[in-house]
C-alpha cells in the first residue's frame, strides 16, 4: 500500500487505511519475513555468527519509509527480538553521532549498572559521551575518531548477545551524520559475526564524502531491493481505496501524473479530497496542476493549507528535525502551551505531524518536513535558527545540539557570545571524537569574527581540531596564527610552533621541523618553553636519516643535560634524549641505562612525559623504551610499551598512535623472540620501520621468499624515508634481505654506505644497526680477508658497550666467516655472552651455529646438546626456520632429530635450583639477584645453565621443573 496510507500515523490522524499490505512489495516483504525469521530461529538454536544486511533503495517518495515501518512491525511482533530504530535528517546531518544516539540510547539507558560495566568495559569514557550517555571526560582534550569506532564495536559486540537477536533499522541513510555513517559502514562488515539484522533504506543522493561509505554498505548487503514505481493497477487500487466511485479514466490519469510514485499518489489524492473534486474523467485535466502544487508545496501552499499560526509552529518543528519536543518548538515560534497544543492538533489532523510513544512529535513523512523547511523565507529561517539555539540552551540542551543552529546564522555581527559558544561546542566535539564538527564550529566562529585579540587563538584551536584529520590544513592554520601581529601569548606561541613542527615532522620533513624549532628557540625567552623547543630541535635532528654534524649535536645534548636544573620538569625529557644519544653512540651500556633511569621517577614515566601528554608527545618515551631494549633490559622496555598501549586506549588514540605502540612492543618481542603483531599503516613515515620489522622477522623465521614479497609490495628499496631510524637501521635490514637472495655485491655496497653514514654521526651501536657484522657475512663471498677484518671490527665495537646481546651477536656473525676450530671458539664465546642476555632468538641462533660448527670438526656428540637446546629455544621464539635448520643438522650428523627424554630435574645443582625456582614465579633476573644477594651476572649465568641442562627456554621452564607458574615466564 502507499506510504502515507499504510502507516500508523495515518490511522492515528483519522485516515481510512486502504489495506494492510504494501502494493507491489510482496517480494520485498517476503525477504524481510525470511531475514527476521532466520535471525530469530538460528539464534534460538544457539547461533551467534548469523548477522545479515538488508537494504532498500529508490527515489524520493517511492515507499522506503513505509517499507521500514513494516520491518519494524514484523520484527516487533517477535517477542524474542530487540528492535533499534533511527532516521537520518537533512537538517541534523551536521550533528555528530545523532543517529547512533537515536539508535543506541534507548537500549543502553535501560541497562543495569552491572550491565553497563560489562557492556562498556574500559571504553566507557570514550563511547558513553559519543552516544550521549555521559558528558565528555574532563581528562581528555581530544579523542581519535577511530577510537570511538573501536569502542562502539566493542559495545555492540557485548550488547548484542545480551539483547539478541537485534534488528537495527535506519531510515534515510543518505541523511545520516558522517560520524554515524562511518561507523555503520564499518559495522556492516562485522555484522555477520553477531546475531544482528541490519536494515537500511536510502536514496541515491549521498554527499560526496559519503559516497564511498554508501558503496561499501551496498556491496556488503546480502539482500538488495531497489523499490520501483507502482503500476497502473496498483495506483487504481489506491484511488479506489480513497474514492470508491472513481472511474477508470481518472485512475489512469492519477498514475500518469504521479509516475507511479506512492507518496505523490497519496499527496495528490489528499488535494483532490481537500478541493472536493469529483473523481471522474471530466476533472482529470486538473490533476496535473494539483499534483504540481502538492509536489512543490511552497510557502503559499502551506500558508493556504495551515494558516499563519499553525504554519509558524510547523516551521519550528521542521527546524528541529526529528524527535520534536512540543514545548521547545513552541518557544521557538513564540507560542505558549495552549496555542502550541492547538497547533499540534491541527497539524495532526492535516496529516503533517504524528505523536510517538515517547511523547515526541515526528513528521508523517520526511518529504513533508523538507517541504515545510524549504517554505520558510531565508531571512526568517536564519533568525529562527538563532532563536532555536538559545531555546535549546535555555531548556537544558547541549551545545552539540544548539551549535548546529548557530552554524546557520549569518556571520559578520562580531558577537562575542556566539564566538564563545562555538568555541565551547568545538571543544565538546573534540572530546567525543568529532573533529569535523569541531572544525565547522571554529570556522563559523572565525567568520563572526572574534575580537582581534582572540583571532589568533581561535585560529590555533581550529588547527588543533584538524590535527588528526587534515595535517596540511593544520600546518597552514598554525602558520597564520603564528604570523598574526596581534597574535598568541608567549606560552601559546611555543605550543603552536611545537604543534607545527610535529605536523611537519610526521609528514616526513624532519629537517624543516628541526629548523623551525631552532629558530623559534632563539626568539623565545629563557624558561621551560625555550628548553622544549631546543629538545624538539635536537630530537628531530637525531631522527633524520642523515645530519651534517652528529658529534656536534651529541655535544649540545650533553651540555643541555648539564645546564638544566635536575629538579625541574624539563630535566626528564632532556635526560631521555641523552639516554637515546648514548645508546646510539655505542658507548657503555651502563651509562646509557643510568641516563634512562634518571629520566624516570620511581621507575615510571614522570607526569610531564607520559605517552598522551601533549607537551612532549610520544617520541621521547618511545626512545626511552628503545634505549632499554637496545641495552638488554627488555622487561623494562616491554613494561613501558605496555603502558603506551593502555594509555593510548584510555585516551582514545587508537589509530596510528596505538598502532605505533604495538609496533614498539613487537620490536621488543622481536629482540626477545620474534612474535610481533603486523599492525601496519600506510602513507606514514613509520611505515618503513613497520615494514622493516616484518621483513626482519620473516628472515629470522627462514621465510625469505615472503620477506622479499613484502619488500616488493611496500617498495622497501633505497633511498629510505629520513625518519626510518627508530629500530635497527632499515638499510641494514635491506642488506640482510640482499644476503638472503645471494646478491652479495649489492649487499656490500648498501651495508658499507650505511656504516659510513652512521660513523659520520658518531653512532657506533651494534644493536641499533649491526651493519658491520652483516657486512662481514656479505663480503665473505667476495673478499674473505676483508670480511674477517670487518667481523673483528664488529666485535670490537660491541665490546665497548659491554652489552651481552651486542657482544654475543657480533661474535656469532664474526664466526660465520671462519671455519674449523676458530669458528667453534668464537661461537662458544657467543653462546656464553648470549646466555646472559634476554635476546632469546640470538641465543638460539648461536647455539644452532655452534652445533653445526662442532659437527664440521667431528664433535657430533658434543654438538647434539647445543643443537637440541637451540632447537627448543627456537621453537619457543617462533623461529621455525631456525628450528628446521637444527633438525637438518642433527639428521645429517646421524643424530635423532628430536631430543631424547629430558634429563632428570636433579641434574641441577642447589644454586641452579634456587635461581630456577624464583624464575618460575616469575621474577626478572634483577629481582632474583636482589632476593638472593648475588650479582646479576651470576644469576644470568645460572639461568643459562638451567636452560641448557633442561633443554628449554624461559617459557618452558615451569613445565620442565613440574612447577606451577603465577604468570608468563621471566624475561631472561
Amino acid at each position: 500500500m502507499a506510504e502515507e496510507q499504510n502507516g500508523p500515523q495515518e490511522r492515528e490522524a483519522g485516515a481510512e487505511p486502504v489495506g494492510q499490505r504494501l502494493w507491489e512489495r510482496d517480494q520485498e516483504l517476503r525477504s524481510v519475513d525470511q531475514a527476521v525469521d532466520r535471525l530469530c530461529r538460528e539464534f534460538a538454536a544457539g547461533g551467534l555468527r548469523i548477522g545479515e544486511l538488508l537494504v532498500f533503495s529508490g527515489s524520493p517518495g517511492i515507499g522506503k519509509t513505509s517499507m521500514l515501518e513494516q520491518v519494524r512491525r514484523i520484527a516487533g511482533a517477535r517477542q524474542d527480538s530487540t528492535v533499534l530504530f533511527a532516521r537520518g535528517n537533512e537538517r541534523q546531518r551536521r550533528e555528530p553521532f545523532r543517529v547512533l544516539r537515536q539508535l543506541l540510547l534507548p537500549v543502553l539507558s535501560d541497562l543495569t549498572e552491572a550491565e553497563v560495566e560489562e557492556v562498556f568495559g574500559s571504553w566507557h569514557n570514550i563511547v558513553a559521551p559519543a552516544v550521549g550517555l555521559a558528558p565528555p571526560s574532563d581528562e581528555v582534550e581530544r579523542i581519535d575518531p577511530q577510537s570511538v569506532r573501536d569502542g562502539l564495536d566493542f559495545v555492540i559486540t557485548q550488547l548484542a548477545p545480551r539483547r539478541a537477536p537485534l534488528v537495527v533499522i535506519v531510515d534515510d541513510l543518505h541523511a545520516v551524520d558522517q560520524e554515524s555513517l562511518t561507523w555503520l559502514a564499518s559495522f556492516a562488515v562485522r555484522a555477520r559475526e553477531l546475531p544482528v539484522l541490519l536494515v537500511f533504506a536510502y536514496r541515491h543522493e549521498f554527499e560526496e564524502e559519503a559516497r564511498a561509505l554508501a558503496q561499501q554498505i551496498h556491496e556488503r548487503a546480502a539482500r538488495k531491493h531497489e523499490l520501483l514505481p507502482l503500476n497502473p493497477v496498483s495506483v487504481a487500487a489506491i484511488v479506489h481505496g480513497e474514492f470508491a466511485e472513481a472511474d477508470d479514466a481518472f485512475c489512469r490519469q492519477v498514475w500518469a501524473v504521479t509516475a507511479g510514485g506512492p507518496y505523490d499518489t497519496v499527496a495528490l489524492l489528499r488535494e483532490v479530497r481537500d478541493q472536493n473534486l469529483e473523481p471522474v474523467e471530466e476533472n482529470s485535466p486538473r490533476l496535473r496542476d494539483l499534483a504540481a502544487a502538492a509536489r512543490g508545496e511552497g510557502r503559499d501552499y502551506w500558508l493556504d493549507k495551515l494558516g499563519t499560526t499553525v504554519l509558524q509552529f510547523a516551521w519550528a518543528a521542521a527546524l528541529l528535525g526529528t524527535e520534536i519536543k512540543e514545548d521547545l518548538a513552541g518557544r521557538i515560534c513564540g507560542q505558549g502551551p495552549a496555542q502550541s497544543g492547538e497547533s499540534v492538533q491541527a497539524l495532526r489532523r492535516m496529516r503533517v505531524l504524528t505523536s510517538q510513544p515517547n511523547g515526541r512529535l515526528e513528521f508523517v513523512h520526511p518529504l513533508i518536513a523538507t517541504s515545510i523547511y524549504q517554505s520558510i523565507p531565508p531571512g526568517v529561517r536564519t533568525g529562527m535558527h538563532g532563536i532555536a539555539a538559545t531555546a535549546i540552551e535555555n531548556s537544558g540542551g547541549s551545545l552539540l545540539s544548539s551549535s548546529r543552529h548557530l552554524l546557520e546564522t549569518h556571520p559578520g555581527e562580531g558577537d562575542d557570545v556566539i564566538v564563545r559558544k562555538l568555541r565551547r561546542a568545538a571543544a565538546e566535539n573534540l572530546a567525543i571524537g568529532a573533529p569535523e564538527a569541531a572544525r565547522r564550529c571554529l570556522e563559523r566562529a572565525l567568520n563572526e569574527p572574534p575580537d582581534e585579540e582572540d583571532q589568533a587563538e581561535v585560529l590555533y584551536e581550529l588547527a588543533c581540531a584538524s590535527l588528526l584529520t587534515d595535517p596540511e590544513a593544520t600546518a597552514n592554520q598554525l602558520r597564520r596564527a603564528i604570523d598574526m601581529d596581534n597574535g598568541l601569548s608567549p606560552d601559546l606561541r611555543v605550543e603552536a610552533v611545537f604543534r607545527l613542527s610535529e605536523v611537519i615532522a610526521h609528514s616526513g620533513d624532519l629537517s624543516a621541523a628541526a629548523a623551525l624549532c631552532l629558530d623559534e628557540s632563539e626568539r623565545a625567552p629563557e624558561g621551560p618553553g625555550r628548553i622544549r623547543l631546543l629538545v624538539a630541535h635536537l630530537l628531530y635532528t637525531a631522527l633524520q636519516r642523515d645530519e651534517e654534524d652528529g658529534p656536534g649535536r651529541a655535544e649540545r645534548v650533553r651540555r643541555l643535560v648539564a645546564e638544566v636544573d635536575p629538579d625541574s620538569e624539563v630535566a626528564h625529557p632532556v635526560r631521555a634524549l641523552y639516554a637515546w644519544d648514548l645508546t646510539l653512540r655505542g658507548g657503555s651500556a651502563a651509562d646509557a641505562l643510568r641516563a634512562a633511569e634518571d629520566a624516570l621517577v620511581d621507575g615510571r614515566l614522570p607526569r610531564g612525559l607520559g605517552w598522551t601528554n601533549t607537551t612532549w608527545n610520544f617520541e621521547l618515551p618511545a626512545l626511552l623504551g628503545l634505549c632499554f631494549a637496545y641495552n638488554d633490559e627488555l622487561a623494562r622496555a616491554e613494561k613501558l610499551f605496555s603502558s603506551a598501549i593502555l594509555e593510548f586506549e584510555i585516551a582514545g588514540w587508537s589509530g596510528a598512535h596505538r598502532g605505533f605502540a604495538y609496533f614498539l612492543m613487537g620490536y621488543a618481542r622481536l629482540r626477545r623472540g620474534l612474535r610481533i603483531a603486523d599492525r601496519m599503516g600506510t602513507g606514514l613515515p613509520l611505515t618503513w620501520n613497520l615494514v622493516g620489522a616484518l621483513i626482519d622477522t620473516l628472515l629470522a623465521r627462514g621465510r625469505d621468499h615472503e620477506a622479499w614479497e613484502i619488500a616488493v609490495k611496500y617498495r622497501f628499496l633505497p633511498p629510505y624515508h629520513q625518519t626510518a631510524l627508530l629500530l635497527p637501521d632499515v638499510a641494514t635490514i635491506y642488506g640482510k634481505l640482499l644476503i638472503s637472495r645471494g646478491d652479495y655485491g649489492m649487499a656490500v655496497e648498501v651495508l658499507a654506505e650505511t656504516g659510513t653514514r652512521l660513523d659520520k654521526r658518531g653512532w657506533r651501536s651494534t644493536v641499533h644497526a649491526p651493519w658491520a657484522g652483516y657486512l662481514a657475512v656479505a663480503m665473505a663471498h667476495l673478499d674473505l680477508p676483508s670480511a674477517r677484518k670487518n667481523g673483528e671490527d664488529a666485535v670490537a665495537r660491541a665490546m665497548v658497550s659491554g652489552s651481552p646481546s651486542a657482544i654475543g651477536t657480533a661474535l656469532r656473525l664474526a664466526a660465520s666467516v671462519w671455519e674449523g676450530v676458530h669458528a667453534v671458539e668464537l661461537l662458544q664465546e657467543a653462546v656464553g655472552w648470549l646466555g646472559r642476555s634476554p635476546a632469546s632468538f640470538e641465543h638460539a641462533h648461536a647455539l644452532v651455529d655452534l652445533g653445526a660448527a662442532l659437527v664440521q670438526v667431528g664433535r657430533s656428540l658434543e654438538a647434539a646438546e647445543h643443537l637440541y637446546q637451540g632447537m627448543e629455544l627456537a621453537k619457543h621464539c617462533g623461529a621455525d626456520g631456525l628450528e628446521v635448520r637444527a633438525r637438518n643438522v642433527l639428521a645429517s650428523a646421524g643424530l635423532q632429530p628430536s631430543r631424547p627424554p629430558a634429563p632428570p630435574k636433579d641434574a641441577l645443582n642447589p644454586q641452579e635450583w634456587e635461581v630456577a625456582r624464583l624464575a618460575v614465579r616469575p621474577l626478572p633476573p634483577q629481582r632474583i639477584a636482589e632476593e638472593l644477594g648475588i650479582p646479576l651476572g651470576i644469576v644470568k649465568q645460572r639461568l643459562a645453565a638451567v636452560h641448557r641442562k633442561l633443554g628449554t627456554g624461559p617459557e618452558g621452564l615451569a613445565d620442565a621443573l613440574g612447577m606451577p607458574t603465577d604468570g608468563p615466564g621471566q624475561a631472561g
